[in-house]
């Protein structure tokens, strides 16, 4: 009887040597650090503001640019001596100094004062009833402007408008800013919106309402379907120095100097003299 072939052991399986767990950390602590320095990079600015510094280099560039806008406001204002000057403000521009808001770059006497009002259908501006008694015992000419959002109702936000303010003679007429596109309708449809707004508004006050709007935006699609209204136009571009004959007023700068308000002011020029602007008011 043959013995029977003894069974070989089957050979053990290696394990897999596992990867060396410090070079593991080492990528995870590298993609960590790489992903915070991009986030840090790309939020620089506002990290500085938050911690409350701000590198050298930032400073100095800041402070060229305000010292160029400086220079083109005080050309410009110049330039335009003889015409009114004046400012409009927001609750962005926090709690305002008012008796010592006399002068723009201190030197340019401020006539004339527009405040935010509202914006879209159910956004009444923070300061703006604080804003607008305190502008009425300055003694010059106010305004309110109401902020047109393309993809809200219309007239609802004209009776927003018209609920908030009480104009009064002596103020500038209603004023509708327009700067947006809409995003779920078309163009015609949006100046259709435009229309209701202003007829509404213009049939409670019994005054023609004022457009305010960046150039391009009058140019492409406001110049030829609102040729019957006055238009305030904004344009901040650097190398252009003189309003449109056509211009009821320009805001050319958004970085004026005005003590009593911290931070940048939108600065305006009318187009006339302090007469013809009051002539412009209600009641007038």
């Amino acid at each position: 009887m043959k013995r029977p072939t003894p069974r070989k052991k089957p050979t053990p399986r290696r394990k897999p040597k596992k990867k060396s767990s410090w070079l593991r950390n080492l990528l995870i602590t590298i993609g960590v650090l790489s992903v915070i320095a991009i986030i840090g990079y790309h939020y620089r600015n506002g990290l500085a503001y938050y911690l409350g510094f701000k590198t050298d280099k930032v400073i100095k560039e800041e402070a060229e640019k305000k010292r160029l806008s400086d220079v083109r406001n005080f050309q410009i204002l110049s330039k335009h001596n003889g015409k009114i000057v004046g400012i409009d403000v927001s609750e962005y521009q926090g709690n305002i100094l008012w008796d010592s808001v006399k002068n723009i770059e201190g030197t340019f006497p401020i006539q004339f004062v527009i405040l935010r009002s509202t914006a879209g259908k159910n956004r009444v501006d923070a300061k703006f009833h604080q804003n607008w008694k305190a502008v009425k015992k300055q003694k010059v000419i106010r305004g309110a402007y109401h902020y047109y959002r393309p993809n809200e109702n219309s007239l609802e936000q004209a009776e927003l408008f018209i609920k908030t303010v009480k104009l009064k003679k002596g103020d500038l007429p209603p004023i509708l800013d327009i700067e947006k596109l809409p995003k779920n309708q078309s163009i015609d449809s949006l100046k259709v919106g435009l229309r209701r707004w202003l007829k509404r508004v213009e049939q409670h006050y019994g005054e023609k309402p004022i457009i305010y709007s960046g150039e391009s935006y009058y140019n492409d699609f406001l110049e030829d379907e609102f040729a019957d209204y006055t238009f305030w136009i904004a344009n901040y571009n650097f190398f252009v120095e003189n309003i449109k004959d056509e211009w009821l007023m320009w805001q050319f700068t958004e970085k004026g100097s005005v003590s009593g308000i911290k931070g940048n002011v939108d600065v305006n020029i009318f187009n006339g003299n302090l007469q013809e602007l009051r002539f412009q008011t209600i009641g007038n």
